[in-house]
């Protein structure tokens, strides 16, 4: 096999990893992120047998691009759309989803799940034809973008903050001056 030239992303990249509720196979998942961390992503590495609740909320948390999960233990296709309508729900759709599970999940199921939204789902073959260097690849120019276009209309609210802040700072330098006055 040819040697793959490894994806240079133009954005910090940050990914968060696991391995899917009641799956303790995360020897796939370990391979994917130490590929990922040595081609310059950042990895929050959550380990094994995670639920979508932990993934999604992390995820949010820590402003990442993608979340790389494996399933070797059926309930995937469950599993993987529940995760995207959550993160729709929470205000997060840029956050792209990647998976696999082997042979486990097949290849009718693959077309199911990235026709829902999933960004996509690697199977054996794409292994086979891609390698591990161009899974990874293929994974990082997909999350190759800044999150800080999709702040959920939070830059309008930063002026309000910071003079609800000012107007705090000011009352408690009121109260400082007060008390100095008193003593």
């Amino acid at each position: 096999m040819e040697q793959i030239e490894i994806y240079k992303p133009k954005h910090k990249i940050r990914f968060v990893t696991a391995a899917a509720l009641f799956d303790g196979h995360d020897a796939t998942i370990n391979i994917m992120r130490r590929i990922l961390q040595s081609s310059g992503a950042e990895v929050i590495h959550l380990g094994h047998n995670r639920s979508v609740e932990e993934v999604v909320n992390c995820a949010i948390q820590e402003d990442v691009q993608g979340i790389a999960m494996t399933s070797y233990q059926g309930g995937h296709i469950e599993y993987f759309k529940y995760m995207y309508d959550l993160l729709q729900e929470r205000g997060a759709p840029h956050i792209k989803i990647f998976g696999g599970g082997g042979g486990v999940i097949l290849p009718s199921e693959i077309a199911e799940l990235q026709a829902y939204g999933i960004t996509r789902i690697y199977s054996p073959d794409d292994g086979r034809k891609m390698g591990l260097q161009g899974m990874i690849n293929n994974m990082l120019e997909q999350t190759d973008f800044i999150t800080t276009k999709s702040l959920n209309g939070e830059l309008k609210n930063i002026p309000k903050k910071i003079s609800k802040v000012l107007l705090q700072q000011s009352q408690l330098q009121k109260m400082i001056q007060m008390l100095l006055n008193l003593s």
